[in-house]
C-alpha cells in the first residue's frame, strides 16, 4: 500500500499525487499520441468514438455521479449540439466558433430543462427528462427547413481557416485535444467550491441547504455544464458520422449514455472513460460471437438489448461501483494482501433523521 507524506499545500493541488500517477498517465499519453501509427484505420475510428463518448460521459457523470440528478433524455443534448454544429458549419462559420456555439446552445437548453425539473427528483426527474428527449427528437423530425427532417442532413468536414481536417488522423487528434481539455476542466471544477457543492447536494440536499448552498442555482448550473459537454460531444459526433437524422438521438441512445456512466462507475471521472470503452467494445464483442452461438440465439433481433439488460442487472446486483470500483478492489487486494476483507468497500448509508422521515 502506498502512503503519501504531505509537507505542503501545493501537494493537494497536484492532479498527479505521486510518481505512479505520472508514470501511468504519461504512458497513456504516449500511447494516445502514437495510436494513429500503432492501430489500423478501423481501430483508430473506434478509439475516436471512445473519445467522443467520453466527453459526453463526463457531462453525464457530473450530473448523475456528482450531483445526483439522473437524466434519461441526454441524447437530446447530444442532438442539439450535433445539429447546431452541422447548421453553423454549413453556414460558413469557422469550426472553433461553431464548436462553441454548439456547446453554448446546448447549455441554454440544459438551463431550460433544469429550471422546471428543480421541483422533482428521483424517478420523476427521469420521467421529465425522458419527455424532453421525445419532444426534441420530434422537433428534429418536424423542423425540416433547418434539420432536413427525417431525410437527414449532411455535415461538412471541420476546417480551421484554410486547413481542412478531413482525414481520420487529423480528426482523431482534434477529438483527443477536446477530450483532454474537457477532462482537465472537469477535474478542476470538482476540486473547486462549485464541485464540492455538487457533491454535497448529491449526498444530502437538506445538509447542503443548511450550509448555505443554493440548491436551485447549483442544480441548474450542473444541468447547464452537463448539457454543454454533451453538445460538445455531439458536435464532434456530427463530424464523425457525417450524416444526421432524428432517429440517431432517440431513447435508446439516452439509455446507452446512462448505461455508460452506471457501468463505468458513478462518482468517478475514470468511470466515464471506462464506460465509453465498454459502450464501444460491447457491440463489437456481440458481433464477434454471433457466428459461434446457435442460430436461434445469434440471429435473434433483440440479442443486443438482452445482453445490455443482463450486463446492467449484473452490475447493479454484484458490482454497483462499476468497472472502476472493481479495479479499485483488485488494486487494493494486491496492495494489502493478505489483509484484504470482502466488506472493506461496503457502502455505508448514513442519513440524517430529517432525510429518513421524508
Amino acid at each position: 500500500m502506498r502512503f503519501i507524506f504531505k509537507t505542503g499545500y501545493e501537494q493537494d493541488l497536484r492532479l498527479a499525487k505521486h510518481g505512479g500517477h505520472l508514470f501511468w498517465y504519461g504512458a497513456l499519453a504516449l500511447f494516445m499520441l502514437a495510436a494513429p501509427w500503432l492501430l489500423e484505420e478501423y481501430l483508430l475510428a473506434q478509439l475516436t468514438l471512445v473519445l467522443i463518448y467520453s466527453v459526453v460521459g463526463l457531462g453525464l457523470m457530473l450530473l448523475a455521479g456528482f450531483t445526483g440528478l439522473f437524466s434519461i433524455g441526454h441524447a437530446a443534448f447530444l442532438g442539439v449540439g450535433a445539429y447546431t454544429q452541422a447548421v453553423v458549419v454549413g453556414a460558413g462559420v469557422p469550426f472553433p466558433l461553431a464548436l462553441l456555439a454548439a456547446a453554448a446552445l446546448s447549455a441554454v437548453v440544459g438551463v431550460v430543462v433544469g429550471l422546471p425539473a428543480l421541483r422533482v427528483k428521483g424517478i420523476y426527474l427521469g420521467i421529465a427528462t425522458l419527455a424532453f428527449g421525445f419532444i426534441v427528437e420530434e422537433g428534429f423530425a418536424r423542423w425540416e427547413s433547418v434539420t432536413g427532417g427525417n431525410a437527414g442532413m449532411h455535415v461538412k468536414p471541420p476546417a480551421i481557416g484554410a486547413w481542412k481536417l478531413d482525414t481520420a488522423v487529423e480528426f482523431y487528434f482534434l477529438c483527443l485535444v477536446v477530450t483532454v481539455v474537457a477532462t482537465l476542466a472537469i477535474l478542476n471544477l470538482l476540486r473547486s467550491p462549485t464541485g464540492r457543492a455538487f457533491v454535497a447536494i448529491r449526498d444530502s440536499e437538506i445538509s447542503a441547504q443548511s450550509m448555505g448552498i443554493h440548491l436551485a442555482a447549483y442544480k441548474t448550473l450542473s444541468f447547464a455544464i452537463s448539457a454543454a459537454l454533451a453538445g460538445l460531444g455531439g458536435a464532434l459526433y456530427a463530424h464523425m458520422i457525417k450524416f444526421l437524422s432524428p432517429d440517431q438521438f432517440n431513447i435508446i441512445q439516452s439509455i446507452d449514455l446512462l448505461l455508460m456512466v452506471v457501468i463505468g462507475g458513478l462518482g468517478s471521472v475514470h468511470g466515464a472513460f471506462l464506460g465509453a470503452i465498454f459502450l464501444i467494445v460491447l457491440p463489437q464483442a456481440i458481433s464477434a460471437v454471433k457466428d459461434v452461438l446457435p442460430a436461434f440465439i445469434g440471429q435473434a433481433p433483440g440479442l443486443k438489448a438482452v445482453v445490455y439488460g443482463a450486463v446492467l442487472i449484473g452490475f447493479v446486483l454484484f458490482e454497483p461501483m462499476g468497472l472502476y470500483g472493481r479495479w479499485l478492489k483488485i488494486r487494493t487486494y494486491f496492495s494489502i494482501f493478505p489483509f484484504y476483507r470482502r466488506g472493506m468497500f461496503k457502502r455505508q448509508k448514513a442519513f440524517q433523521k430529517s432525510d429518513r422521515l421524508r
